[in-house]
């Protein structure tokens, strides 16, 4: 039986590594526990308060408190040692010095624009680049004026201080914001700012007896200080709303409000429920969240969250508020995010992994499904009319049940494709209820082999026949051959369930490789036992350049959206098959193409004839021959041959010309399936 902890008060409890799954702790105070590693697998912590115990948040705020004071110090410092350089007026170096007060002026405010526009990281660079110049220079002045070596070392190091002091207010103005008190640290770095400029400017001026008036040091130095914890309050802000200009202060930031807090580090929380919880200066490192709720949590934005998707703010918004319209979400890994209930309508998830997300019962309507990794996610009662599913990839683990959608579109709209091939095709219909879960199930356990240069149809053949020989237990068989673009291929092909499709695909590609880069005579040797098989997959390869897309079914060869038609040929023997739709069950809407039903004795003829055409097609082709020779031999051989007649008499009359067009289909040759009826209608 699950343990109860609900409401129960856990702060600074150790659970490391227990085993807690299923567990209540619902309303619990667990500030400062600790779930490092711990098992949390279905675990209830909704309305938990997480973070720190009140004695580690009171010593954050010491430490807070004096970080600020020793930064608003260094700020007065640095302002009186400007106004000191440049109006000073008892050294004897005044003029260099004063080129040097100035200078730190100048790079002061460029660093400061740059860490305001382009971010801390661009104002570190600056900021490493000046102190060079400055120390540079500060050599040249000392040799040139006759200084002691020390002299210029010592100003450099004091100017590259100076240099520094803004960037190093606004990192701990940062932490000290995260912290619990975080208005009352910028008070203290204020407060300490006036008075340590008053005092260091009473000091510096009569110690060294300057006659420039205190007063002036003062103002200059307050000014000075003033605008550096301005900007660091500004660069602060700007880091907690999450600015990734900002991201290294923010960072710094959380780490240092979580020290101490309650640690969920490498702990399981898959199916874990954190409703309504507070998770400030909450570590979850490397911790599994796969399915996770995070539903109207509070402070998520607070929690150190490793490489896990709570770092990204738009993630982290869907997953608290369950509003992720228009959202992007391009290419962002997603694997196990629970977007239950979310409207993520418009939202474009083009290239992102969704890979065990639960996706229950969420809005997709025109989500951009691009190339989508959907393994074994759960859309079971989503909906996805409207939706754009061009290459998603689903698997026999994805659940579809209950899938709300009335229609979807297989292609994303470009400026040179604005059809977007709306599925069903005619725009009057819809799918009806469960309608769609049919309409795209998937090819299960595909290899996927992509050629996207000098695609060879011949070696492409010749490759994947030696595949399936070399991998008996793969089970390789073709099930989709489709075009990419002009000149690019994909070849699908299921495999057995346990096969090892990363070692395929290096094998395969290995040797495609090396055939592309054989001569002709020795391709010819290699491929002599096999031709017939060989090339006949060639044809389907070229024929697929030539058109979109096509499938086949156990021998069956079925095309869309080119010629919209079918032809049978018996491929059994080159080890190509498939089951991507079944012709005697699949209306002609749900695959985008013509299906014609044949009896069995129909498909025979079908077969055989199309497998004599295209193997007469093939031998004529050594020979090069023109359109109307081959026209001729064709037109011979029927008439020598009667059982090759009776069967395309058989195929004319079960599926009319369109039957003939693609029994006599071929890249090389024209032969008009017109006069082929004219010959086979002739006495």
């Amino acid at each position: 039986m699950p343990i109860d902890y609900s409401g129960e008060n856990l702060r600074g409890v150790s659970f490391r590594n227990q085993n807690l799954e299923g567990a209540n702790l619902s309303y619990a105070n667990i500030r400062s526990a600790d779930f490092t590693g711990a098992n949390l697998r279905g675990a209830n912590f909704s309305g938990a308060i997480a973070g720190l115990e009140r004695q580690w948040v009171a010593f954050l705020v010491a430490v807070s408190w004096a970080m600020a004071a020793m930064v608003g110090f260094l700020s007065a410092f640095t302002g009186i040692l400007v106004a000191l350089l440049v109006f000073g007026s008892n050294s004897k170096d005044q003029v260099a010095n004063q080129i040097i007060g100035l200078t730190i002026v100048i790079i002061f405010v460029i660093s400061g624009v740059i860490a305001i526009r382009q971010g801390i990281q661009a104002s570190l660079g600056v900021v490493a680049v000046a102190v060079a110049v400055i120390v540079a220079a500060a050599v040249v002045l000392g040799v040139t004026q006759g200084l002691a070596a020390s002299e210029p070392i010592a100003l450099a190091v004091i100017v590259g201080i100076s240099i520094a002091a803004p960037l190093t207010v606004a990192v701990v103005a940062g932490i000290t914001a995260t912290a619990v008190a975080g208005a009352t640290a910028v008070a203290v770095a204020l407060v300490t700012t006036v008075a340590g400029a008053i005092a260091l400017a009473t000091v510096f001026t009569l110690a060294l007896n300057l006659t420039v008036a205190v007063t002036a040091a003062i103002a200059i130095g307050i000014a000075v200080a003033v605008a550096l914890v301005l900007l660091s309050i500004y660069i602060s802000r700007r880091s907690l709303k999450g600015d990734p200009k900002y991201a290294l202060i923010r960072d710094i930031a959380i780490a240092f409000a979580a020290f101490k807090g309650t640690s969920f580090r490498s702990a399981d929380l898959t199916d874990a429920n954190f409703t309504g919880a507070t998770l400030k200066s909450t570590d979850f490192r490397k911790a599994i969240l796969t399915c996770t709720c995070f539903h109207k949590t509070k402070k998520l934005d607070r929690v150190r969250p490793g490489t896990s998707y709570l770092r990204i703010a738009e993630v982290r918004q869907v997953l608290v508020t369950g509003q992720g319209q228009d959202k992007n979400f391009d290419r962002i890994d997603l694997r196990g995010i629970n977007f239950k209930n979310a409207h993520l309508v418009d939202a474009s998830f083009i290239g992102a992994d969704l890979s065990e997300a639960n996706l229950q019962d969420a809005d997709l309507s025109r989500a951009k499904l691009v190339q989508t990794q959907l393994d074994a996610t759960d859309l079971t009662g989503a909906t996805l009319t409207g939706a754009i599913i061009e290459d998603w990839n689903i698997t026999s683990h994805t659940k579809l049940h209950g899938v709300r959608c009335e229609y979807v579109y297989m292609r994303l709209p470009t400026k040179d494709n604005l059809d977007p091939l709306r599925k069903p095709d005619n725009n009057e219909e819809i799918f009806a209820d469960g309608e769609f879960g049919n309409f795209i199930q998937p090819i299960f356990d595909t290899l996927d082999l992509y050629h996207n240069q000098g695609v060879d149809p011949r070696a492409i053949a010749v490759a994947f026949k030696e595949l399936a020989e070399n991998n008996p237990n793969a089970e390789l068989e073709i099930v989709a051959i489709e075009r990419r673009g002009d000149d690019k291929i994909l070849l699908r092909a299921k495999t057995a369930a346990s096969a090892n499709k990363s070692e395929l695909s290096k094998e395969y590609f290995i040797n495609y490789n090396q055939l592309k880069t054989l001569a002709e005579k020795d391709f010819q040797v290699l491929i002599a036992e096999k031709e017939l098989q060989i090339h006949r997959l060639e044809i389907m390869i070229t024929t697929a350049l030539e058109r979109p897309i096509f499938y086949t079914q156990g021998g069956d060869i079925i095309m869309s959206e080119g010629s919209k038609q079918q032809f049978n040929n018996d491929l059994r023997n080159a080890q190509i098959a498939g089951g991507l739709v079944n012709a005697d069950t699949v209306t002609a809407n749900q695959i985008g193409g013509n299906i014609t039903n044949y009896t069995q004795e129909q498909k025979q003829n079908l077969a055989q004839a199309a497998s004599e055409i295209q193997q007469l097609l093939f031998q004529l082709s050594q020979a090069n021959p023109t359109d109307e020779v081959v026209t001729e031999a064709i037109h011979q051989e029927i008439k020598r041959n009667p059982t090759l007649k009776s069967r395309l008499q058989s195929a004319l009359k079960a599926g009319g010309l369109e039957a003939l067009k693609a029994i006599f289909n071929h890249p090389l040759f024209s032969i008009p399936a017109e006069t082929v009826k004219g010959w086979l209608e002739a006495e």
